[in-house]
């Protein structure tokens, strides 16, 4: 038999530690063979103990390599010419990449096979592998950054007598079967990569700053610490209603809450751009990225529809006691602004959602008159709580309005969680929301 290195062949004269590089570049790439005891000439040179050289590789593959690959080597003792040489197959795996535990899942501990060389992956083909074998779920792919710790995630569930052990962690899709840390841990993890960037500015442009900031660290983290950071700045007002005073903030606590909840719980974690937060004399934005979901409108994320594109972070800020309940978010904001005058916007474009709290003391006190919309409102709840339910076309009798109007009234208490559909088509009923 000719002996001669090509891309699935590899010769090695003797045990060597690059052994560990050779096995991964096949297992990552299409397999191949590696045959101990021919040098690179092809010269057989022999082993003296097959059966130890054998238990030594071994030993080697699984002390060094993960994820576990010995389900796809299979060793061999050959003898040619009164000599024993160890062929070691190697087939495609199946978790790929495979890596250097040592090293991590970075170029350095990545090999894949080139011509008659193993050579570092590419940052590019790693991602790729990952991909390929993970899927598209940026939460369930495995983490590039496996040296991973969690502090800030671990005081926060002991906060709430909820265990954070090994087990708990498979669960929520932190560690994957391979005892890999997934993305979800990443971003739980007090090396989280993505960050929040908040300003306050002088005026109601981006011309002067007044403060910035970056916040950094595990979501639980930023979470708490931006809360923080805009509640120092959500001023509090006082008026007098006689003898009565009355404190007024600039933006309802409850608002506040929400929109950096929906920030951090909805954004698309596979860009690495910083969510933003912008403080101006007259509004509060909060900037994510990504888009809304395909298939999902604007006027379906009003009415409570809720597609998230993190289910498993928010069903680990669900179990925090940090959201109640999926898709109700930006029915509380709405609800927060409910007769104050002022109403949240909420903007989106392919890539990026935008949520702008307006300030209420931003031009004028808040007014204690009611406002002709809130009017007509507490007029047909009357009526629903007198009737049991009220049509569109009973809207329409009671406030002398057209069909369109009604329609906007009804749809904005529904925003609003006043109201409760009930039916479809001609026989579409409002009841008042429990």
């Amino acid at each position: 038999m000719i002996f001669q290195e090509n891309e699935t062949t590899e010769l090695k004269r003797i045990v060597v530690d690059d052994i560990k590089k050779e096995i991964i570049a096949f297992a990552n790439s299409n397999g191949g063979i590696l045959y101990i005891g021919v040098d690179d000439s092809g010269n057989i040179t022999g082993i003296h103990n097959p059966d130890e050289t054998i238990q030594q590789i071994a030993n080697m593959v699984r002390d060094s390599i993960k994820p576990d690959i010995t389900m796809f080597l299979h060793y061999e003792t050959l003898n040619y010419d009164g000599k024993n040489i160890t062929a070691i197959h190697i087939q495609r795996g199946t978790e790929r990449p495979y890596y250097l535990s040592k090293k991590g899942l970075r170029p350095e501990g990545v090999y894949v096979r080139q011509g008659t060389s193993s050579v570092p992956a590419t940052d590019t083909a790693i991602r790729r592998m990952i991909k390929d074998t993970d899927g598209d779920s940026f939460e369930s792919i495995r983490s590039l950054e496996q040296e991973l710790t969690f502090h800030a995630a671990a005081s926060e569930f002991s906060q709430r007598e909820i265990a954070f052990e090994t087990t708990q962690k498979k669960t929520l899709g932190i560690l994957n079967h391979d005892n890999l840390y997934t993305n979800l841990g990443q971003l739980l993890s007090d090396q989280c990569t993505h960050t929040i960037k908040a300003a306050v500015f002088e005026t109601d442009d981006q011309s002067v700053f007044k403060d910035r900031r970056e916040f950094s660290g595990s979501l639980l983290k930023q979470l708490t610490d931006v809360y923080d950071y805009i509640d120092l700045r959500n001023q509090t007002h006082a008026e007098f209603d006689k003898l009565r005073r009355i404190d007024n903030r600039d933006y309802p606590e409850s608002a506040v809450r929400e929109a950096l909840l929906n920030a951090l719980v909805h954004r698309e974690y596979s860009y690495s751009a910083a969510t933003l937060i912008s403080i101006y004399p007259d509004r509060l934005e909060f900037v994510s990225i990504g888009g809304l979901p395909d298939g999902i409108s604007l006027d379906d994320i009003m009415l409570g529809l809720s597609v998230c594109r993190n289910p498993k972070l928010a069903n680990i800020f669900y179990r925090l006691q940090l959201i109640e309940a999926y898709g109700t978010g930006i029915q509380k904001i709405m609800s927060a602004y409910w007769r104050t005058g002022k109403t949240p916007q909420i903007k989106t474009s392919s890539n990026a959602f935008k949520i702008i709290l307006p300030n209420l003391n931003a031009d004028s006190r808040i007014s204690t008159e009611q406002t002709p919309e809130s009017k007509m409102m507490e007029q047909v709840l009357s009526l629903a709580k007198t009737q049991g339910a009220v049509t569109r076309r009973d809207v329409e009798d009671l406030l002398t309005v057209s069909q369109a109007t009604s329609n906007r009234l009804i749809k904005r208490m529904l925003q609003y969680k006043l109201l409760s559909q009930q039916g479809r088509g001609k026989n579409t009923r409002y009841t008042i929301a429990q």
